[in-house]
């Protein structure tokens, strides 16, 4: 279990957080103890045979659950299967949501012991593996944009419009995904809430995109989503891996304690270097969400200057990479 990492038996403790911090990591609840009854799933939920399922490699792993290629045999369509121990909430999410930049969900798997959810397959990796290849090494300020406007469009769904109103937890490069044609979908539900149902959070996600309030279990908004989008557009802008060389626990501690942010290179555009300091406000309150996201984004795009700043700054990169 993925929560044994801090869990009071292991005696995990990160030297120089507080005692606090310690104590809100050590004393979360196990959100891999989650279940959700068959009965909170909708009607029309799509119901899967596993032996419709032809498994190929393993994709990586996701929130709780392992990801693998397949063909939904019936269909003809290449998907990819999320297996999991027991359907959880990410499979009610998933059923309710329908949008360009959010994977599509086809049906779920409900037979035990081999639960599993039934997406969409992206073949172009995920966003973390594009950033660490070759190819991003052509990325210009165009690309830049777009892909920062599909997932703050993605997001904006998720907390303003769809049916039951999302907040993902979990944001990161890992679990954005490409297609064929390099759109960007957000995927991997695994830690989030409805937003209704959201008051208290257990720590769940990855230290480096994390808000303080997530590290620390406190109450969380939609807000706590800018801050790792903002993470996100560091590692597009850098292509550097946040927080690089640092344990989970020291990040923690960084961010909660000594209220450290990601270092922006001084040449880095002034309009992106500002949406990020935005999006990394310690307090919650003072975050954009993602509307004010997208139209500063949208003002950016108007910005003749912008390219020209951009793209000096993406093509001299060895004036300031991170050793």
């Amino acid at each position: 279990c993925v929560c044994s990492v801090f869990s009071p038996q292991g005696g995990a403790s990160a030297p120089g957080l507080t005692e606090g911090v310690n104590e809100l990591l050590l004393q979360r609840v196990c959100v891999c103890a989650r279940q959700y009854a068959m009965s909170s799933l909708s009607p029309s939920f799509v119901q899967i045979k596993h032996e419709d399922l032809r498994f190929y490699e393993n994709c990586g792993g996701g929130s709780f659950g392992s990801v693998y290629r397949a063909h939904w045999i019936s269909q003809d369509k290449e998907v990819a299967v999320k297996k999991l121990l027991k359907i959880e909430t990410e499979a009610e999410i998933l059923s309710s949501l329908s949008h360009k930049n959010i994977i599509q969900f086809y049906g779920a798997v409900l037979e035990s012991p081999n639960y599993g959810i039934v997406t969409e397959y992206a073949g172009g990796g995920s966003l973390y593996e594009y950033l660490s290849s070759e190819q991003s090494e052509e990325m210009d300020m165009e690309q830049i944009m777009t892909w920062a406007m599909e997932i703050a469009k993605g997001m904006h769904y998720l907390h303003s419009e769809a049916p039951v109103k999302v907040i993902h937890r979990d944001l990161k490069s890992r679990n954005v995904v490409l297609t064929a044609d390099k759109v960007l979908k957000i995927c991997d539900f695994g830690a989030s809430k409805f937003q209704s149902h959201t008051t208290h959070m257990t720590v769940v996600g990855t230290f480096p995109w994390m808000a303080p309030e997530v590290i620390q279990s406190l109450p969380v908004s939609e807000t706590c989503d800018t801050y790792s989008y903002g993470v996100v557009l560091w590692e597009m802008l850098t292509r550097e891996v946040p927080f690089k060389g640092f344990e989970g626990l020291q990040v923690a501690w960084l961010v909660v304690e000594k209220q450290e942010r990601l270092t922006i290179p001084t040449s880095c555009p002034p309009s992106f270097a500002d949406l990020m300091k935005k999006c990394w406000q310690a307090e919650p309150k003072e975050r954009p969400v993602f509307k004010q996201v997208l139209g500063t984004l949208e003002t950016m795009s108007k910005d003749s200057r912008l390219p020209e700043q951009c793209n000096s700054f993406l093509h001299n990169k060895d004036q300031w990479r991170y050793n």
